[in-house]
């Protein structure tokens, strides 16, 4: 247990994987931190099937802390409701809330681990920014690749990926996993040294 302010929380660490909810989203490039968190809950053998901060969550252990892990509900753009919500609740700060998601300047499959950072025209990063008000989070970013030059980058990030794109980022998703496990283990330098 660690003391944040003057009250101890049994909760040390908020994971959120963004993506957006329902069928029509579910295997699209926008959903890779939805994946990632899937997998991550699939590996503890924990369902992300309680309801509450406008996600669906669970709580596990995870990189020896007690984790908070979720997929907000609210759609992408408005991601930053969620993380708030239960953030606040459990008086999680901001350099323990680490973010997953998908990133379209980044080649297929690559990740990038950052400690802090703008949006870079990610619209659920923004707004998570705006709710908690600092970047100074921790984030795991899975590159999607962009489209061409005569490509629509809406259509793109909520297109689906080929067959073999998707096995592509399906091994990104378990490596971001790993990523996550390393920042909350040994901080995010040592996760930046070994992922990026």
């Amino acid at each position: 247990m660690k003391l944040f302010g003057n009250k101890t929380s049994a909760v040390e660490w908020l994971i959120a994987g963004l993506g957006n909810p329902g069928q029509k989203y579910e295997k699209t490039r926008h959903n890779m931190g939805f994946l990632a968190v899937d997998l991550l809950a699939e590996e503890k053998g924990v369902k992300l099937n309680k309801v509450k901060f406008k996600a669906a969550y669970n709580l596990m252990d995870f990189g020896g802390a007690r984790c908070l892990v979720m997929k907000p509900q609210t759609y992408m753009n408005l991601s930053g409701e969620a993380v708030r919500e239960a953030a606040q609740f459990y008086k999680i700060p901001a350099d323990h809330v680490l973010v997953i998601y998908d990133d379209v300047s980044l080649p297929l499959g690559k990740l990038r681990v950052r400690p802090t950072g703008s949006a870079g025209g990610h619209n659920g990063v923004r707004n998570i920014i705006a709710h908690l008000g600092t970047q100074d989070f921790p984030r795991v970013k899975v590159g999607t690749g962009a489209p061409g030059e005569d490509g629509n980058m809406i259509d793109w990030v909520v297109g689906v990926p080929s067959q073999s794109e998707r096995k592509v980022l399906l091994e990104a998703c378990q490596r971001a996993v790993r990523a996550a496990e390393c920042v909350i283990e040994q901080g995010c330098q040592k996760a930046m040294n070994s992922f990026n």
